[in-house]
């Protein structure tokens, strides 16, 4: 029997129309399609790390999703990390996004820094999710892309030690919405915007 996501999350992809990406955004996400294309057809292990300035949204969010929808597309060895400049915590309202397009998550540990559990199928390793540094030891030191997903931490960081490309795709900061009537709604269309991008780069890979 084929493993798949969870049916939640199959459904959410489903959803996904990568025609709504223009031709200027699929230029930006192009690089990291030829770094994935480039170590699939050498049979190498596919590192990703994706940065922002606090490792709090939005690299979680890509981290996230990108380790899924390798998955969903049948490409092995992938492996996808996120940190940040600083390490603060995983946001609350990331976790419930996930968790409303169908992934289970647990929370490992409960400080001011919470390690999460996040499954998106029932057989696969859960991602493991809290928020560190870049250079953290949980993360790769060498043969990896950085993925800037903010423009601070792209500014801040115009070189990643080990990284063998470093790639800006940047997102908008659902952040500005909190603590308004429109959070829940903000967050769910920045994880679905940058699932349906990183859902254009996987769907372009030939094995």
């Amino acid at each position: 029997m084929q493993i798949t996501v969870f049916p939640e999350i199959e459904k959410t992809i489903e959803t996904f129309n990568p025609q709504t990406i223009s031709e200027e955004r699929k230029a930006i996400l192009q690089p990291l399609t030829d770094f994935i294309q480039l170590k699939v057809l050498n049979n190498e292990a596919v590192r990703i790390n994706f940065i922002c300035t606090h490792n709090s949204r939005r690299s979680h969010l890509a981290q996230v999703w990108a380790q899924t929808l390798a998955f969903h597309f049948n490409i092995k060895s992938v492996f996808c990390y996120s940190g940040g400049t600083e390490a603060t915590a995983l946001f609350p309202m990331v976790v419930k996004t996930l968790k409303n397009s169908g992934f289970q998550i647990n929370a490992m540990s409960e400080s001011e820094n919470p390690i999460y559990s996040i499954k998106y199928s029932e057989n696969t390793h859960p991602i493991i999710g809290f928020s560190k540094r870049v250079e953290d030891d949980f993360n790769p030191k060498s043969e990896f892309a950085a993925v800037m997903t903010c423009d601070s931490a792209n500014e801040a960081c115009p070189f990643v030690l080990g990284a063998e490309s470093r790639i800006p795709i940047t997102f908008e900061d659902p952040k500005i919405f909190d603590d308004t009537p429109q959070q829940a709604e903000k967050y769910q269309e920045r994880s679905l915007h940058i699932a349906t991008e990183l859902f254009h780069v996987y769907s372009q890979i030939k094995s």
